[in-house]
């Protein structure tokens, strides 16, 4: 999705992992530090306090993205329906698909479903996202914003990564941060 630039630059810890086609756009690890980087966009499933480019990441936590975050802000008038939950999320997605397909919308099954959100083409206005959003996407985003959010269930889950459950379950409800007074949050008000 970002290749439409070419002041984007791509690392991985494993050099090997890169495309040959976007080998010019390789920057090392002791090149880093010497480039001006207004945004990072990060892989939802690296934790920055885990991977070699830790000091890094945490020294500029404040400017990494997610691709949910990209998608909010380049596509801010389509209607997202964005499920999270620590079990039932692709179960939920998948008869929240069908069903609105079923009824002949222009409906996409994405996020940590289906396809990368990012992937997504020939999107026009009235297309309607369903959005499976783990904590781990969540827990770095910033500006994602979702019409209809939906928190199916919270129990301690992924705490090798959140080191808490408090930390967990902020990471799901970041999930409802953006929403504007015209949109709709569910959760379950039994749920502790």
């Amino acid at each position: 999705y970002l290749k439409k630039t070419n002041k984007c630059f791509l690392f991985d810890d494993n050099l090997k992992n890169i495309e040959k086609k976007y080998k010019k756009n390789i920057i090392n690890f002791n090149q880093i530090n010497s480039q001006k980087i207004d945004y990072i966009i990060i892989s939802p499933g690296i934790d920055v306090s885990k991977c070699k480019l830790k000091n890094y990441l945490s020294l500029n936590r404040s400017k990494i993205l997610t691709d949910l975050d990209i998608f909010s802000l380049c596509y801010p008038k389509n209607k997202k329906i964005t499920i999270t939950g620590t079990n039932g999320k692709s179960t939920t997605c998948t008869l929240l698909y069908k069903i609105l397909k079923n009824h002949n919308l222009d409906v996409r099954l994405t996020g940590n479903i289906g396809n990368p959100i990012l992937a997504e083409k020939k999107i026009f206005r009235k297309t309607i996202f369903i959005i499976e959003a783990s904590s781990y996407q969540l827990d770095y985003s910033k500006y994602f914003s979702s019409n209809i959010s939906v928190i199916l269930n919270i129990s301690p889950d992924h705490l090798e990564r959140h080191y808490n459950f408090k930390n967990y379950i902020f990471s799901k409800f970041k999930i409802l941060l953006n929403q504007k007074n015209i949109d709709y949050a569910i959760i379950e008000k039994k749920d502790k």
